[in-house]
C-alpha cells in the first residue's frame, strides 16, 4: 500500500520530515507476552497438576489477549502518517474510516509540544498546532515531537 503523502504531492512540493506514531502503543501487548511468558514459566516450576492446567490456560488467554494489542498497536501504526511538506502538515489515521488534515505551513501560528516523563525518555508526545484562524488539530504521541515542531518552525 503506498503511502497517503505520496498520492497527495503537488508539484514542486517536497517531504522534508515524516514521523509515525511512537512504538509505545506496543508496550500493553509486550507486557501480555511477558506475562504470559512468566505463566508458562510457573507452570514448569509448580507440581499439582491442577496448577499446572491452570497457569497453561491463563498463559494461553494472556498471549491471546497480548496478540490481539499487538496486531491492534501494529495496525494503528501502519494506518498513521505524519509528515511536513515545503507547503503543508498533513496528518492522516484509520484506514475505512479515514482522518485527515492539512495545514498550510503559513498558517500555523504555534506548535505547541507536551512531553510527559515517559515521553521524554523515550522521546514521543503530543503535539497541538495552533492555526491563525484560531483552531487546532492535536496529533497524540507521536515520535520525535520536538524535531516535529523544529521542522514546522524553521522555514
Amino acid at each position: 500500500m503506498a503511502r497517503y503523502i505520496d498520492d497527495i504531492l503537488q508539484p514542486g512540493e517536497k517531504v522534508l520530515y515524516s514521523t509515525n506514531a511512537h512504538w509505545i502503543f506496543y508496550l500493553p501487548g509486550l507486557v501480555g507476552w511477558l506475562i504470559s511468558a512468566g505463566l508458562l514459566v510457573l507452570a514448569r516450576t509448580v507440581l499439582n497438576e491442577t496448577a499446572i492446567m491452570l497457569c497453561l490456560a491463563l498463559s494461553a488467554f494472556v498471549a491471546l489477549v497480548a496478540l490481539v494489542l499487538t496486531l491492534r498497536a501494529w495496525f494503528h501504526r501502519w494506518t498513521t502518517e505524519t509528515d511536513v511538506t515545503n507547503l503543508r502538515v498533513v496528518h492522516k489515521t484509520g484506514f475505512i474510516t479515514r482522518r485527515t488534515f492539512e495545514i498550510s505551513i503559513d498558517k500555523v501560528a504555534s506548535v505547541n509540544v507536551f512531553q510527559s516523563i515517559m515521553g521524554r525518555i523515550l522521546n514521543y508526545g503530543d503535539v497541538t498546532l495552533e492555526t491563525m484562524g484560531d483552531s487546532e488539530e492535536i496529533i497524540k504521541t507521536i515520535a520525535a515531537p520536538l524535531q516535529f515542531r523544529s521542522t514546522i518552525t524553521t522555514r
